[in-house]
């Protein structure tokens, strides 16, 4: 059961609950800027990085790549001073500005428009090949080399005059960021996000929502086409606990029902997720406990990335498996449990020294960045130094 929580207020929160778990907690703040179009002012160049300093408007420059991933995307030579039209994929986040990129996307909920590109593709996510086929060549036709296309996984359940449709309607806004940019303001927005709102209800829509929770009687008619609307205080999410669940999911350890445990330690290049039987003995022998351990963990690990967001490189301490059929039991658990993600996550496999590899597409900040700050004691070690007669013994 997929149940969506909406708290109207000064901030919008929005809670995601699978199975009476919280999966997703969001705010929906206006002043996220991930997917927003900037007309920027180039402030610097760095040659030795192949990269450009971006202002955006937004207290620290954004960080612009002179050379995009996409071979098909057009991008001119920028020199200092030139007016730049940028998007925004990563937030800005602790010292660094926001990651900028000139391969511009307009999300729908079945297509991905890249005015910029041409290339045409589909999400890795349909994984039927006749599906993709049909898919590719389908936005062949509709994009006819004007633009490039991603077909989206709800794209699969689309008919072809909605894909056609939503594209028209995502060229039109492209056209009207067109006409804006030559009399607009530099630096300044050009084009405002889609809520987290909107988006949570594009990737989960066409995978079925039972029912929404809202204190918000405008809202809750609006949203009464996707899925029975239920009304409730202002106390919603106290009342199904799902902040007390938002908490928790902000500290170091998360007790699994075994008694097993996971400790979740976020580093400045990766986060390291670390398995323990803790109080779990189990009932076999010790590779049995091992098995059963490191498969209830791999649900609980799903979860936990994507209620925290965390992001970049996971590397993953499972208790030790020597039989190589376990390994792969496990690897595959940690899939199906990621494959709820809307998220892109990939699981790379063991490395050698036998941690689990695996890495999250960054989105937005982290739970902990939006609901916690750094100890002005400690500045985030969450150690004291000692006083001097502990020092000298």
């Amino acid at each position: 059961m997929r149940e969506i929580y909406i708290k109207s207020g000064t901030v919008r929160e929005i809670a995601l609950v699978e199975d009476g778990k919280l999966c997703e907690y969001l705010r929906d703040d206006s002043a996220a800027s991930t997917e927003a179009i900037y007309a920027g002012r180039v402030e610097r160049i760095v040659p030795g990085m192949k990269a450009a300093f971006v202002d955006i408007g937004q207290e620290k420059n954004g960080f612009l790549p002179l050379e995009e991933r996409s071979q098909t995307a057009a991008v001119p030579k920028l020199q200092t001073g030139d007016t730049v039209l940028v998007q925004v994929k990563k937030e800005a986040q602790g010292t660094k500005g926001a990651f900028l990129t000139r391969d511009i996307t307009l999300c729908g909920e079945s297509v991905i428009l890249m005015p910029m590109n041409r290339y045409v593709g589909a999400s890795s996510r349909i994984e039927d090949d006749a599906d993709r086929k049909a898919l590719i060549s389908l936005g062949k036709q509709i994009a006819n080399g004007a633009y490039g296309l991603i077909m989206r996984n709800a794209a699969v359940n689309a008919t072809e005059v909605d894909i056609r449709a939503e594209v028209d309607d995502l060229a039109c806004t492209w056209n009207s960021i067109m006409q804006k940019v030559p009399t607009t303001h530099v630096p300044s927005m050009v084009h405002q996000p889609r809520t987290q709102l909107d988006s949570l209800l594009d990737d989960y829509g066409h995978r079925g929502i039972d029912h929404i929770v809202t204190n918000d009687p405008v809202l809750g008619k609006q949203l009464e086409s996707i899925a029975p609307v239920h009304m409730a205080t202002d106390e919603l999410m106290h009342i199904a606990r799902l902040d007390h669940q938002r908490d928790k999911a902000l500290q170091r350890h998360v007790w699994l029902d075994s008694g097993a445990s996971l400790v979740i330690d976020p580093c400045e290049a990766m986060t390291v997720i670390d398995v323990n039987t803790a109080k779990f003995t189990g009932k076999r022998d010790l590779v049995e406990t091992i098995l059963k351990t490191n498969l209830e963990a791999c649900k609980e690990i799903a979860r936990q990335v994507r209620l925290r967001n965390v992001a970049g490189i996971i590397l993953i301490d499972m208790i030790d498996m020597e039989a190589e059929e376990h390994r792969q039991q496990v690897l595959d658990a940690l899939r199906e449990a990621c494959a709820a993600d809307r998220v892109k996550t990939v699981i790379h496999g063991f490395t050698s020294l036998g941690l689990i590899e695996m890495t999250r597409k960054k989105s937005r900040v982290p739970l902990r960045d939006e609901w916690t700050r750094p100890c002005c004691v400690c500045h985030g070690t969450g150690r004291e130094m000692l006083n001097k007669e502990e020092q000298h013994g």
